[in-house]
């Protein structure tokens, strides 16, 4: 049966192809001067192997149109949309900044038709990217966001994002080994090398390694000792901890107004998770130890258990959620309280023997 004027057509391409058969939609109509006659002006939704197929993509563009534009967009232009609108949302740039390294790594797909991508294609990306497991779980994560965002605005038909899970490194949670007494010492003798400083000011202090990465300079309160700081959860973004007495001249030596950073990259810029985890590597074989980039942080809470830190106070400082409703709402404790618990933190004398860390404290 023959289409009503302004539906569209199907017809049968020139040539020998492997998908003959294209289906087309009418886009406007334009005045031919030479004959005054109105011509329909054509947009095309694909080719297809069979004339079923045609006649099936264009009857169901009928029924449920769509920008067929957004169908052609690669990758690399849905995230820049995605990020133009999803960055928009988010409470700081530490998240964002995440995505973007994430989205470095996915360069092999950056001019893949979002709708040609498969699993294959996302599982490869992730496989071959030479990072650590954190920023490959970034990278699935960046999938599944840009995904969601695709089919609100109908750029694909199916989420392949969904098709796989990422299976990351087994993080043994039980065998996080704070470091001993011993070893901090040894540490403070070489702190000319590498990141032993940012290793230090993390076991003073108890931030995350990418929170002490973030650490802007404006953030350094050199008069009150205070460094505003963290991320992650609403109890930990932006928190104030106090300077620990024995970190503080550390502290002064890494401060510099005209850097954004306390502590910079060589080039003075932002030092990513993957070039500190580098570094922390180097000065752990240097001491012939063994540890990860977290274990500072567990050092410095398990020490404040030792030294049986006030729980509500601990909690505060690294960033917590503090279930307590009559602590969190209606306690207000002064600023010294804060400084006295972290003062509390010592690593003199003979090693304490530490049980495995409790996975809370991560």
């Amino acid at each position: 049966m023959k289409r009503a004027n302004g539906d569209g057509s199907v017809f049968k391409l020139t040539g020998k192809r492997r998908k003959p058969w294209a289906a087309r939609i009418t886009i406007g109509w334009r005045l031919d001067p030479a004959s005054g006659k109105l011509t329909q002006e054509y947009q095309l939704i694909g080719t297809f192997a069979t004339r079923i197929e045609a006649e099936t993509a264009l009857n169901d563009f009928l029924q449920n149109p769509y920008d067929i534009n957004a169908h052609k967009l690669t990758f690399s232009e849905v995230y820049d949309l995605w990020s133009k609108e999803y960055y928009a949302t988010l409470k700081n740039d530490s998240s964002a900044r995440s995505y973007r390294a994430a989205y470095k790594y996915c360069e092999p797909i950056f001019n893949v038709r979002m709708r040609d991508l498969r699993v294959s294609h996302m599982q490869g990306v992730i496989s071959d990217a030479v990072v650590g497991d954190a920023t490959k779980s970034r990278m699935k994560s960046l999938f599944n966001l840009m995904y969601k965002y695709c089919m609100i605005h109908e750029i694909v038909d199916k989420d392949y994002s969904a098709l796989f899970v990422q299976k990351a490194g087994k993080r043994d949670k039980a065998k996080r080994v704070p470091f001993k007494n011993s070893e901090v010492q040894r540490l403070w003798k070489i702190r000319s090398f590498g990141v032993t400083d940012m290793i230090l000011f993390s076991m003073y202090t108890g931030f995350r390694p990418s929170e002490v990465l973030l650490i802007e300079t404006v953030n350094v309160d050199l008069v009150r000792w205070r460094i505003k700081g963290g991320i992650k959860t609403d109890a930990g973004i932006d928190r104030s901890v106090p300077v620990h007495p024995l970190i503080r001249q550390l502290v002064q030596d890494h401060y510099n107004p005209d850097s954004k950073y306390l502590f910079p990259n060589e080039t003075g810029g932002f030092m990513t998770y993957d070039q500190y985890r580098g570094r922390f590597k180097k000065v752990m074989r240097y001491l012939g130890i063994s540890h990860t980039p977290h274990e500072p942080r567990h050092t410095f809470i398990s020490c404040a258990k030792h030294f049986k830190v006030n729980e509500n106070l601990l909690k505060a400082i690294v960033g917590h959620k503090i279930r307590d409703i009559t602590e969190a709402v209606y306690t207000h404790r002064a600023y010294s309280d804060y400084e006295e618990a972290v003062a509390m933190i010592s690593y003199d004398g003979e090693d304490i023997e530490f049980e495995s860390i409790d996975a809370e404290w991560d």
